[in-house]
């Protein structure tokens, strides 16, 4: 690989590492809003947090390992930063003229616990997805992005939503007991797993566009 190309690579990095962190930062800030679609009661970050996953298999497929963990750092970082940033700003008093500062206080104290929340399920999730998907890409011998991308995603998403469902949401409210969370993890999960097939093509273009042509 020549200079140029070189260059061009670490550039490509440099975006998936700004979306990455947008999709994680955003999730973790609006995912106090639940919606429902076809009957099932979700958080509106299951729309951000997928990409996460497409940039750190496509990352992981070309660059290895070792750069996909540096993704994984730079996100507990921004979560860390976030989470100290949200603290400070529930916590200063507020101008006599800003007349909104309960409600501020009651959705951002909500995106705090939530950001714990995803940073624990976060950091422990995206570790076994990256062992995941090289133990599949050994047993594959390289081959079969879709199997190693669903089957390392399938099994981290549903310990992504697990932990971080009991610790966001559990006693919350008095309705928020232990089966009730129960509940709520498998239509969640099953709904990442929708998605981690449908965002299968979005992978190998992401691998076709990062990967150099020589």
């Amino acid at each position: 690989m020549d200079i140029n190309e070189r260059r061009l690579l670490e550039k490509k990095t440099l975006i998936l590492l700004g979306i990455f962190m947008t999709a994680l930062i955003a999730a973790n800030l609006l995912g106090g809003k639940i919606t429902t679609i076809l009957g099932v009661s979700v958080s509106v970050g299951i729309f951000a947090y997928p990409l996460t996953f497409i940039c750190t298999d496509v990352i992981e497929e070309v660059r290895g390992r070792k750069i996909t963990k540096q993704f994984v750092n730079a996100g507990i970082l921004a979560l860390l930063i976030t989470m100290a940033l949200v603290y400070i700003g529930i916590h200063l008093p507020p101008a006599a003229r800003y007349e909104s500062d309960a409600a501020y206080v009651t959705i951002f104290s909500s995106s705090m616990r939530m950001i714990v929340a995803s940073l624990i399920a976060f950091l422990l999730a995206q570790h076994h997805d990256i062992w995941a998907f090289n133990f599949w890409k050994r047993k594959t011998k390289g081959k079969m992005l879709w199997f190693r991308n669903n089957m390392s995603t399938i099994v981290s998403q549903f310990i992504d939503t697990s932990i971080f469902m009991f610790i966001a949401f559990y006693h919350l409210t008095p309705k928020f007991t232990a089966g009730f969370i129960l509940t709520l993890i498998f239509p969640y999960w099953l709904f990442k797993v929708f998605f981690a097939f449908a965002d299968t093509p979005l992978v190998y273009l992401g691998v076709k566009w990062l990967k150099p042509k020589g």
